[in-house]
């Protein structure tokens, strides 16, 4: 007999043996079903009493972060682990339910929580070990989010399944939709689609189209996957399948499906920088704490700042451009770190991408690592793999890093990693992260409303806000309130005063004999008072102050909201010995800027709930006797002097670059130039401007407030008076002009001081403490 060929080999299966295997299959199924039944009930007759309460739903409150405003409505800054923004069912646009609909749950509106043709399969997929538990409705969701862990078992999905129940009975549909899509964590801090609109797209939900909400909608399956940010590609993917499911179950038209598919999403690639805005953003993150506690962090307070968005970003270009200019001109200190690069050229790149992550950009100061490195060119790659090649002036402030003979610290060589600044036309500089300091802060004199604040060069890096938390000597920008002071003794800006030197010795000082010198080294005898102001003299004031009387001077300030015990009754006074804060200067110069009246500056100016039920609203101070501290014929005559700072003395540069009379201010250099002030205003707003380092120690012999505060103030005061009108200061009544001065008019004649003629008949300064006695050794040149 043949051998049996491969298919007469195979068993053969009569009818009546498929029905049999079917009939143990059959068996085999309704077994496994009813085992299943048993453990369900015995677990639904275990677990349903120890279900958690639900009704916190109903009152549901998201755990909402502490937003900060500007003065006309931009963030500038959310404090709390997330970031969201709760919104009511009634205020999520029907497109971005329908997206949510669509993808997550099309039946949600027909089912009773559970969908259990869904929840049979993942139940059968659970049995098969697979890890897809599928099938979730939207409730379920919200059971899972609420009170559930995230592990993946049958247990968890059947105390998912008996909850999801609860909330329906508990609940509304569009209750339980509005806490979902509050809820639910989308990638990036964002929580809740209207956070996640503002994080992909900057814009509110409210204002999201077909395309933008699809995109948005593919985000609860797997925040990291579908990311549009971090995944661009399977983003689209999947906006592009909840588009087609959107037009499947009728919520778009076939018109409006095919324009979504097309439309070219603009997304946020990473967050709208704040950095501007982070000093005053924590000054009133501080402010709220101190007040609610750690529930600000939570309650999803709005916090509107009288600072605006623009000024303030000025603000804070102009202080670091300043602060860049100087540190060009300061010896290198060496790059950032040291790559070790791969011979193979086709590795470098991830090497470099690996080693900037540690430095990332500083601002516009980017970092890069440098590729080869000779005293003519200099050749770095930056993270995003862009090859930049430096040249010519690029090279200027690192020529000490680049010859052979540089210290193996400094020397810039392959593998270095360094900072690069790129100029308005694209050309790259290699420089340094600054180690100097600054401040900016500007004001409204009329209110005390805080415009701009900019408490150092980067807030990642130095925290410490040397606005409000620097005390610093003035130098020569504390002249004016002292020449303020004899000015109400009969002073006037025609009154004639020696520049001659000036010598003390131990027996009148206490300590340590003094001979104070004028910054210029020049002595230029009798000049008036506004001549001696304009030029910043020393001498003058100096004997201008002995004159006044240092105890009744000291008493003066307080008028300007300064501290009379942070200013000794000491001859050093005149020179700016005494501390301040920026913030101090720009309240004090705000009383000559409004016309003799001091207040207090405000930062915040409102304070809202999650509902918008104001709970905090500013008070909106008038210029009042109430809060006068000074006549305003003194104030109107200072602003006179001062302005002649800004037209000849110190400052001309500013009436020359900015092209209007209408300013006025005193530079301020300290002795040693360890501290550099500008301090200026225009009537409708004060500026003040400190740089210095953290550590005092000397900025440079030829840097003064002149050449480095300066042209940080004018460059945001030509950006904040853009529209502002020319509005000199008009004589108020009392005062007179007399041969082209101003005179208050009981000092016109043979009353006021005309001059001080002699040394011997002014009061000298008295020994005080140890401490008084080395302050007057601590002198200014400017």
């Amino acid at each position: 007999m043949n051998a049996p060929t491969p298919e007469d080999a195979r068993p053969h299966h009569t009818p009546f043996g498929w029905w049999r295997a079917l009939g143990k299959v059959a068996l085999g199924l309704v077994a496994l079903g009813v085992a299943g039944l048993l453990v369900l009930a015995v677990v639904l007759a275990s677990a349903y009493p120890n279900l958690p309460d639900v009704s916190g739903l109903t009152e549901y409150r998201p755990r909402q972060p502490l937003r900060v405003w500007s003065a006309e409505g931009q963030l500038l800054a959310e404090f709390g682990e997330e970031r969201r923004q709760h919104l009511g069912i009634d205020e999520i646009p029907t497109v971005m339910q329908n997206a949510v609909l669509a993808i997550e749950d099309s039946r949600f509106y027909q089912h009773g929580g559970v969908d259990y043709v869904g929840v049979l399969r993942a139940g059968l997929a659970n049995l098969a070990e697979s890890r897809s538990q599928g099938a979730s409705t939207i409730t379920m969701q919200v059971a899972r989010n609420f009170y559930l862990s995230s592990e993946k078992t049958l247990t968890r999905k059947i105390y998912e399944i008996l909850l999801a129940l609860k909330i329906e009975a508990a609940l509304p549909k569009r209750k339980i939709l509005e806490v979902y899509m509050n809820q639910i964590f989308l990638g990036h801090r964002a929580y809740g689609f209207a956070a996640a609109s503002e994080v992909y797209f900057g814009k509110p939900l409210k204002d999201i189209s077909i395309a933008e909400a699809a995109m948005l909608a593919g985000l609860p399956k797997a925040p990291s996957a579908y990311n549009p940010i971090t995944n661009p590609r399977r983003a689209h993917i999947r906006q592009q399948y909840i588009l087609d499911r959107m037009l499947e179950h009728g919520y778009i038209t076939a018109e409006e499906h095919a324009q979504a598919k097309k439309e070219e999403l603009h997304v946020r690639r990473g967050l709208v920088s704040t950095a501007s805005a982070d000093y005053a953003a924590e000054a009133a993150r501080q402010l709220i704490v101190s007040r609610y506690g750690d529930e600000a962090y939570i309650r999803g307070l709005h916090v509107t700042l009288s600072v605006r968005a623009d000024e303030q970003q000025v603000a804070y270009r102009a202080l670091r451009r300043g602060l860049l200019d100087y540190e060009r001109r300061q010896v290198y200190r060496g790059p950032e770190a040291y790559v070790d690069l791969p011979a193979d050229n086709s590795a470098v790149d991830a090497r470099v991408a690996e080693a900037l992550a540690d430095h990332p950009p500083n601002g516009e100061l980017v970092a890069a690592v440098v590729l080869s490195a000779s005293p003519r060119q200099v050749q770095a790659l930056l993270q995003s793999g862009e090859s930049v090649t430096i040249t010519g002036e690029g090279l200027n402030p690192v020529r000490s890093g680049l010859t052979d003979r540089a210290n193996p610290k400094v020397q810039i060589r392959r593998g270095s990693v360094v900072r690069l600044l790129a100029d308005a036309k694209g050309a790259w500089t290699i420089t340094q992260v600054p180690e100097v300091e600054g401040a900016l802060v500007a004001l409204d004199p009329n209110t005390g409303a805080i415009r701009a604040m900019v408490g150092g060069f980067d807030f990642n890096k130095n925290k410490f806000n040397h606005v409000t938390q620097a005390w610093r000597q003035p130098g020569s920008s504390f002249k004016p309130f002292i020449y303020s002071a004899a000015l109400d003794r009969g002073f006037t800006p025609a009154t004639t005063v020696n520049d001659a030197p000036l010598f003390f010795d131990a027996g009148v000082t206490g300590s340590q004999p003094w001979e104070p010198k004028n910054y210029d080294g020049k002595f230029e005898g009798p000049m008036s008072l506004r001549t001696a102001l304009a030029k910043s003299k020393n001498m003058v004031s100096i004997r201008v102050l002995r004159s006044v009387g240092v105890h009744p001077a000291q008493e003066w300030l307080t008028r300007f909201g300064f501290e009379a015990e942070k200013h000794p009754a000491y001859l050093t006074m005149a020179l700016g010995a005494g501390s301040v804060t920026p913030l101090q200067m720009a309240e004090g110069y705000a009383v000559f800027a409004n016309g003799g009246h001091y207040l207090p500056s405000t930062l915040i100016q409102r304070v809202a709930d999650d509902k918008g039920r104001v709970l905090y609203r500013a008070a909106e101070p008038g210029l009042t006797e109430a809060n006068r501290t000074l006549d305003e014929r003194n104030a109107f005559v200072m602003s006179s002097l001062l302005q002649e700072v800004t037209r000849s003395g110190t400052a001309a540069k500013a009436q020359a670059t900015l092209k209007r009379p209408d300013l006025y201010g005193k530079t301020g250099t300290t002795n040693d130039s360890i501290d550099a002030w500008f301090a200026g205003y225009q009537p409708s707003l004060v500026a003040v401007v400190w740089i210095g380092y953290d550590q005092p120690r000397k900025l440079g012999s030829r840097e003064t407030g002149g050449g480095l505060a300066l042209p940080v103030w004018i460059d945001f005061m030509q950006f904040a008076l853009r529209n502002t009108p020319v509005s000199p200061y008009e004589p108020p009544e009392g005062v007179i002009v007399v041969n082209g001065e101003y005179y208050f008019d009981e000092y016109s004649g043979k009353a006021g001081v005309s001059a001080l003629t002699a040394d011997d008949d002014a009061q000298a300064p008295k020994p005080g403490t140890e401490e008084e006695k080395r302050g007057i050794l601590d002198l200014f040149k400017r």
